[in-house]
């Protein structure tokens, strides 16, 4: 066998090795929201993905990897292009139109049904798994946290901010957002409690509330 036919092989198992990752991963966030973490097992998200339980073991050594994967690509899938985002409000011009653009695009992203599913899911596990609770808010709000608390000294630096902690004031501003319909859905059991007109509602005031305590007068 020549070079380039060993290369091409070898890609083209990487590629049916990724593929059944991926199978792999979609049935097993299927089941864990169908059934909740004790209430799957990984002869189910076999026959789900339509592999062999090796095959699986293959890819994940345990349910509780396989579930710490599930968490960290669906919470970054939410979480990079936020981040970048709050970065660049940083030289905003207008600073209510733009914190008030981002709070509606962050809202409806945070209230997608999989995304509350996935939350809920996750604090019923955090007794007893607490490592995947905090992976959770590592990677989701406490990364969103980080990045509104550097992008608020930047702001106060140009004198658009008056504040004596940036860390909590992004901590406010997250929170006056995202509360009211965040904490209904959790609470409730609804995955979908919200139109988006009114999440953008909440978006709005949230912002209102925020500049109210910290815009520089």
């Amino acid at each position: 066998m020549t070079a380039a036919a060993r290369s091409r092989d070898e890609f083209e198992d990487e590629g049916r090795s990724a593929r059944k990752r991926r199978l792999i991963r979609e049935a097993a966030a299927t089941a864990f929201l169908t059934n909740g973490y004790l209430g799957t097992s990984m002869d189910e998200i076999a026959a789900l993905a339509h592999v062999s339980k090796q095959t699986v073991y293959k890819h994940f050594a345990d349910k509780e990897r396989l579930f710490s994967e599930i968490v960290t690509a669906t919470v970054d899938e939410i979480a990079n292009p936020n981040t970048d985002e709050v970065l660049n409000l940083a030289d905003t011009g207008d600073l209510e139109r733009d914190l008030r653009r981002f709070a509606r695009r962050q809202l409806r992203a945070v209230m997608e049904p999989r995304l509350l599913q996935l939350r809920r899911l996750v604090i019923g596990e955090a007794g007893r798994f607490p490592q995947l609770g905090r992976l959770f808010y590592d990677r989701g709000p406490g990364r969103t946290i980080d990045a509104l608390e550097t992008m608020f000294e930047r702001l106060a630096s140009r004198d658009a901010l008056e504040l004596e902690n940036p860390r909590l004031a992004a901590a406010h501003f997250n929170w006056l957002v995202m509360s009211i319909p965040l904490n209904q859905a959790m609470l409730l059991g609804e995955d979908q409690p919200a139109t988006p007109a009114e999440l953008d509602r909440y978006a709005d005031a949230g912002v209102r509330a925020f500049l109210a305590a910290y815009r520089k007068r």
